[in-house]
């Protein structure tokens, strides 16, 4: 396997393989493998630590999320809804080597603007932000919130 930076999220374990020189990691919420790179590693460790730490329904994690924004499709990395379906977290997962940015923020605000979900969580394994959408607003919160309070 790769060399992959130590993250700070907590440890997991994948079943990997290698297939034609690539690491390949199973996906267990969709049932498929997947090349193993670096942002894959950093979702794979958040989509854990959602589940395991905050409560996170596995059933209600969706990843690669479409949200329509101007008539081009694009994707949410990880998205958690709620009992209804609708969208509780976004999670934007850059690769470790890949600052955190207010560019960052500004793609994960877009798509926000048309999921309208409750918390929005920026990380690439190294550094975490999240934020809550409240009175119009983005307020950054000290820790992940209990998702199980959803």
């Amino acid at each position: 396997m790769p060399a992959l930076p130590k993250l700070n999220l907590p440890a997991i374990r994948l079943r990997a393989r290698d297939r034609d020189g690539q690491v390949e990691v199973w996906d267990e919420l969709r049932g498929i493998w997947l090349v193993l790179t670096p942002e894959e590693w950093v979702r794979r460790h958040l989509i854990a630590m959602l589940v395991s730490h905050c409560g996170a329904q596995p059933m209600r994690i969706v990843q690669e999320y479409a949200v329509p924004l101007n008539g081009q499709p694009q994707r949410a990395d990880v998205v958690i809804v709620d009992d209804r379906a609708e969208p509780l977290l976004l999670a934007e997962c850059k690769a470790p080597s890949i600052a955190v940015t207010g560019k960052t923020f500004a793609q994960a605000v877009r798509y926000n603007s048309v999921l309208g979900a409750r918390y929005v969580v920026l990380t690439n394994g190294l550094r975490h932000y999240c934020c809550e959408y409240r009175d119009g607003r983005y307020v950054r919160m000290e820790r992940f919130p209990d998702l199980s309070c959803g």
